[in-house]
């Protein structure tokens, strides 16, 4: 027998469903199992194209869910392993390098989700006021113990609504919200006139996963470049730039505070969202080349990653310990004086 989902959401919709983005109250079911055979209800709004769960999860289950369970659930880890850790410190310096024409030295860069906290330590040790929060214990521990990174255990809606951030990152968390209408709404009250949020997920356009494999629990929405762009427009943002490609298996958005949301819904976007679900079978997806070659280079990636984690851990913890020093000396010097 399959496990159970951490929390049940194969239910039955009971007509009072809303669309998170459009408000819209029609959908066809997509899927009844999550990537693992367990049972799981999704839905695709027949108004915008979203993509959600038929039954979405209250913030006291989510709010459990992510302090104890997600980390082991989803990556089979409480604490992260070396592997984890030089993989995310690969991203945290892409990051950097992908958003600091966008940005000054200085600026206050804010994490939402930082999970192990690389992204925060890869800005801070360029030279921003760099910061974050983490709901998942064992992951935020790291962060600040091992990183020496600014990363408290908290959640979003914790944080007060002051406009105090020149940049924030929500990299793969915005599926996890069970509402990303209000989650994006309050990013943008922690946002200074003309910052930016920059959005990174699962391009569910694109082929990232075969169809069987394609959902999970703690995926409590799935995007297109369509539906993420529209949601960004609900909650008083544009467009800045879009990083990404249509192929791409992520999207990533860079959005800016503007004045004003506004309610923009493409009529063409649910026939988007239903072809591209439907566009390869289980044999179909894993004979692309496009599949075949990616492939290939990941687990190459992964057998270097086995070879070099280790030594990669061990000099970036160096490194926060140096840089932790460094910054501590003047306040030592001040002290003595």
């Amino acid at each position: 027998m399959k496990p159970a989902n951490p929390i049940d959401t194969s239910l039955a919709l009971d007509g009072e469903k809303r669309c998170d983005l459009c408000d819209g109250s029609s959908f066809e079911l997509v899927a009844r199992l999550d990537r693992r055979g367990r049972p799981l209800d999704t839905v695709a709004c027949t108004t915008c194209g979203l993509v959600a769960h038929a039954a979405i999860p209250s913030d006291e289950q989510l709010d459990r869910y992510y302090a104890d369970e997600y980390r082991q659930d989803y990556h089979g880890e409480f604490a992260p392993s070396d592997r984890r850790v030089s993989r995310a410190w690969k991203n945290g310096r892409r990051l950097l390098r992908q958003l600091s024409p966008y940005v000054d030295r200085g600026d206050r860069v804010f994490e939402i989700g930082a999970g192990i906290g690389c992204n925060v330590k890869a800005f801070e040790l360029a030279g921003f006021d760099a910061g974050g929060i983490e709901p998942g214990v064992g992951f935020q521990q790291y962060a600040r113990k091992c990183l020496l990174a600014h990363v408290d255990n908290a959640r979003l809606f914790d944080l007060r609504p002051t406009a105090e951030h020149d940049l924030v990152l929500l990299i793969h968390v915005i599926e996890h919200f069970n509402s990303p209408r209000k989650a994006l709404a309050h990013m943008h009250s922690l946002l200074r006139p003309g910052g930016r949020l920059y959005v990174e997920c699962p391009n569910l356009a694109a082929p990232f996963a075969r169809r069987s494999r394609m959902f999970h629990f703690a995926h409590i929405h799935n995007f297109t470049p369509a539906t993420l762009s529209m949601m960004a427009l609900r909650c008083g943002f544009h467009v800045e730039r879009q990083f990404s490609t249509r192929d791409d298996p992520n999207l990533q958005m860079l959005l800016v505070r503007a004045d004003e949301p506004r309610r923009v819904i493409d009529s063409t976007s649910y026939d988007q969202t239903m072809l591209a679900l439907r566009r390869y079978n289980n044999f179909t997806y894993h004979v692309r080349w496009n599949y075949v070659w990616p492939r290939i280079r990941k687990l190459a990636s992964y057998a270097a990653e086995h070879l070099t984690a280790k030594r990669t851990v061990r000099r970036l913890l160096e490194r926060c310990r140096s840089h932790a020093e460094l910054a501590a000396t003047p306040a030592r010097i001040h002290r003595a004086a």
